[in-house]
């Protein structure tokens, strides 16, 4: 685990808000020079506390106007590789996530579709065809909010 300091934490809440901010512009926000900058993110990329950058899309400007969590309960605990479940089910380009979790469902996956039948064509032909896939716990996304992380 890193110490981060005060810096670090504004440096970090900045970069969860615009990842593209170069070091200038973060240097120019925290009142430092763009070398101090870019070596506090270097140190903080390099300790681990930036995993990676990613790309938000627009996916209903995409086309894609339909968000589903699905709860799997896998039928045959035990007798289904859980190696090959993850496997198939991220190779489905409609599914985004796929987190394994402790609790009611043995997965939660977040789905993407173009509409609600496409959505059921998904659901029928794709994720229900899995490998030990048991029961399935749809819920549809009406809105979304992002909130700021922990720091």
């Amino acid at each position: 685990m890193i110490a981060l300091d005060d810096l670090d934490r504004r440096m970090l809440r900045l970069l969860a808000g615009d990842a593209s901010l170069s070091a200038g512009a973060l240097g120019r926000s925290l009142g430092l020079s763009q070398p101090a900058a870019w070596r506090r993110l270097k140190r903080l990329r390099d300790a681990g506390a930036i995993a990676r950058h990613r790309l938000d899309l627009d996916l209903p400007a995409l086309g894609f106007g339909v968000t589903v969590f699905l709860g799997i309960t896998l039928a045959a605990k035990g007798r289904v590789s859980l190696a090959d479940f993850e496997r198939a089910v991220s190779a489905i380009p409609e599914v985004q996530t796929v987190q394994h979790v402790l609790g009611l469902y043995d997965y939660r996956l977040r789905v993407v579709a173009r509409d609600l039948s496409d959505f059921e064509r998904v659901l029928r032909r794709r994720i229900m065809t899995l490998p030990g896939v048991g029961a399935v716990d749809a819920n549809v996304l009406l809105s979304e909010e992002r909130l700021p992380g922990p720091l």
